[in-house]
């Protein structure tokens, strides 16, 4: 086991196993300037969703700081189609479930975007036709 990122591994163990045991493939750990990064592809988005689930039971609100997760979906991953229903403005697609989460894309009002997962009554991973991945608000996106 490598030295440099045993604490921080250690503290994730249960996250990066979970990542192992259900088929995340081209799985890469490492570790930066004291933040772990877990990378790598997940059959489904359930599969995603049960990783931001483990990554907040042992960082409640993904509060540490100390931890990148950089896991998309395979794009052969089935999905249905959302409508993007904002009043006007386009719809943010942030890296996790949450306000607090870095946007990492935006859906134009009145598009449509990939369900890849319907994480929670709130939020939906989705994919844009860009091939952005991410989470948004499930209030305002429509099923099609």
């Amino acid at each position: 086991m490598e030295q440099a990122g045993t604490g921080l591994q250690s503290k994730y163990s249960q996250l990066i196993n979970a990542a192992k045991t259900s088929g995340v493939t081209n799985l890469q750990v490492r570790e930066q300037a004291n933040v772990l990064y877990i990378d790598g592809e997940a059959p489904n988005g359930q599969v995603k969703d049960s990783l931001w689930n483990t990554y907040n039971s042992i960082d409640p609100d993904f509060r540490s700081g100390d931890l990148i997760m950089n896991i998309d979906v395979s794009a052969n991953a089935a999905g249905s189609t959302a409508r993007v229903s904002t009043d006007s403005s386009n719809l943010n697609i942030r890296k996790g479930p949450g306000t607090d989460q870095p946007i990492v894309g935006k859906a134009a009002h009145n598009s449509t975007v990939t369900v890849v997962s319907q994480t929670s009554d709130q939020w939906w991973l989705v994919r844009t036709n860009n091939g952005e991945e991410g989470y948004a608000y499930a209030q305002y996106l429509t099923v099609e």
